[in-house]
C-alpha cells in the first residue's frame, strides 16, 4: 500500500516545489502531472495556457520596494539642469508594485524615517539613530525598475505599477513622508524622466526594504 501511495499521490513539498518553479509570468506550457494530490486535486488543474498569467499575488515579486543608501550628499539632475539635492542623510530608490495600497507606502515611509542607519555621535554607538533624530535629509527617486524578471538576457517590468496610478501612489508618498518629517527636508527627484542621479555613499550602506519583508 505504501508503495502504491508513493508513486500515485503527489506530496505537498512536491506541489510547493512546482509552485516556485512555475510561479512567474507565465506558467509552463505542459502539465507536469496529471497525478492526484492531497484531497484528490490534480497537479494539472493548478496550471494555466502558455502566455496566461497567473492569479494573485506572486512570491517572486515582493511589494513595495525600496532601496535606502546613506549618503554624504545626493542630486538629481534632468535635461541639464539640478532638480534636486540633498547633504547628509539617505537616498531612496522607490519602486511601486501593481498591487501596492496605503498600507504598504505606510510601512516603507516608517521604515526610511526610524530605520537606525546612523552613528550617535555622543556614544560612538553604531546604528544607533535615525535619519530623523539626527535632522539629516531624504531624497527620493522613483525606480520602476526595481521590479523585474529577467527573461533571457532582457528584464521585464511588469510587475511595477503603471505609469499613471504610479504617479498619484508615489506623489501620495512623497507627501506622506513630508508630513511625517519635514517638507524641507526630504526632496524629490522627477517622475517618469529620465535622471541622472549622483551620490556620495557614505559607508557605503545600502540597505533593501520590503513591504512584506518578514518582521526581524
Amino acid at each position: 500500500a505504501s508503495n502504491r501511495l508513493s508513486t500515485t499521490y503527489v506530496t505537498c513539498a512536491t506541489i510547493k516545489t512546482t509552485f516556485r518553479y512555475i510561479s512567474g509570468r507565465h506558467a509552463i506550457g505542459k502539465t507536469l502531472s496529471t497525478a492526484p494530490g492531497p484531497k484528490g486535486l490534480l497537479l494539472g488543474q493548478h496550471l494555466r495556457p502558455f502566455g496566461r498569467r497567473l492569479s494573485g499575488r506572486q512570491p517572486n515579486a515582493v511589494a513595495m520596494r525600496a532601496v535606502i543608501q546613506r549618503v554624504k550628499s545626493a542630486s538629481v539632475t534632468v535635461d541639464g539642469d539640478e532638480v534636486s539635492r540633498i547633504g547628509a542623510g539617505v537616498l531612496c530608490l522607490v519602486g511601486v508594485r501593481v498591487e501596492d495600497g496605503p498600507k504598504d507606502a505606510d510601512f516603507i515611509c516608517r521604515r526610511i524615517l526610524n530605520s537606525r542607519l546612523f552613528t550617535n555621535q555622543d556614544t560612538g554607538r553604531n546604528w544607533d539613530e535615525s535619519v530623523v533624530q539626527q535632522g539629516k535629509e531624504v531624497l527620493c527617486v522613483s525606480q520602476f525598475t526595481l521590479f523585474n524578471i529577467m527573461k533571457g538576457n532582457k528584464p521585464d517590468f511588469h510587475l511595477a505599477m503603471g505609469p499613471i496610478p504610479a504617479r498619484a501612489f508615489y506623489d501620495n508618498f512623497v507627501k506622506t513622508l513630508r508630513d511625517q518629517y519635514s517638507a524641507e527636508k526630504v526632496q524629490d527627484g522627477k517622475f517618469g524622466a529620465l535622471m541622472e542621479v549622483s551620490l556620495v555613499n557614505d559607508g557605503p550602506i545600502t540597505i533593501i526594504l520590503d513591504s512584506e519583508a518578514p518582521k526581524g
